[in-house]
Parts: C-alpha cells; structure tokens; sequence
C-alpha cells in the first residue's frame, strides 16, 4: 500500500509551485509580508516625519509673512511722507492717504489704496499721530497673533 500522508504533500507542493507562475497567493508567500508591528512602525516614523517637516514649512511661511507685513509698513511709511511733503502735515487717518481731506491743500493723491491697511494676517494697520518717545507717527502691525506685544513672529511690528 502506498503512505497517503506523503502523497496529498507532494501534490500541494506541486499546486503551489503551478499557483505562482499564475499570480495565486500561496502560503509561503503569505509567511514573506510585513507583520502588523513592523507596518505600525513605519506608518508612526512616517506620521513624525510629516509633522516635524510640517511645522517646518508653517514656521518658514510665518516668518515670510513677517517680513512682508515689515516691507508693507516700510512702503507705507513712505507713503505717509510723501502725503507729509505734498500738504505739509501728517494725515489724520490712512484714509487721508486714499481720499482727498477738505483741509489738505496741495494734496496730490490717492497715495494709497485702502487694501494696504491691512497686514498679511488680515489685521488692520495701527497709524498714530503722534507717535510714541516723540515719533511724529507710527504704523504698527500686531504681528501673527494680532495682540500688543509677543515674541519672535507674534511681536509687533513698528514703522518708521
């Protein structure tokens, strides 16, 4: 009589061996994948990755955005001047530097156009008249948070 036990053994070898060729998922091929351990490590060294870049480019883009409320109050600043040097006073409000007051002979305008009041975060541009320790005036953006006072991006940005 023939052993049986070797018999269905040496037919699955030889299913399994046809069943690749084909693109069947055999058992040995199961026994090659990742585990769920190792697909977990990964997928946390991906997602920590991700964040340490994240906070990366987010802190880049808000310092970008600090020197362009900088330049923006720069501009403005000379804006300001140039409204000084045509009337001979400073304006009341920047939106003396837009419209025409009834007692700015000599203005030349419009200086400027009323969506510069505006810092990169959508906050209005402060201007005093005067300003502070005997400025004439100042423009101030409040920085990232939009509050007086802060650090690094969130401290407030002051012109001239």
């Amino acid at each position: 009589m023939r052993n049986v036990a070797t018999r269905p053994h040496r037919s699955v070898a030889r299913f399994s061996a046809a069943a690749k060729g084909r693109g069947v998922i055999s058992r040995s091929s199961l026994a090659q994948g990742f585990t769920l351990i190792e697909l977990m490590v990964v997928i946390v060294l991906v997602g920590t990755l991700l964040a340490v870049l994240g906070s990366k480019i987010i802190g880049n883009k808000q310092r970008g955005e600090w020197k362009i409320a900088q330049t923006q109050l720069s501009t403005l600043s000379q804006k300001v001047e140039s409204y000084q040097s045509d009337t001979g006073s400073l304006p009341d409000s920047l939106d003396q530097l837009v419209t025409a007051p009834s007692n700015a002979p000599g203005w030349l305008g419009p200086y400027a156009q009323a969506k510069e009041f505006k810092d990169p975060w959508q906050h209005p541009i402060e201007y005093r008249h005067p300003g502070d320790n005997n400025a004439p005036y100042e423009l101030i953006s409040l920085g990232v948070d939009g509050k007086p006072g802060g650090e690094g991006v969130d401290k407030d940005i002051v012109a001239p």
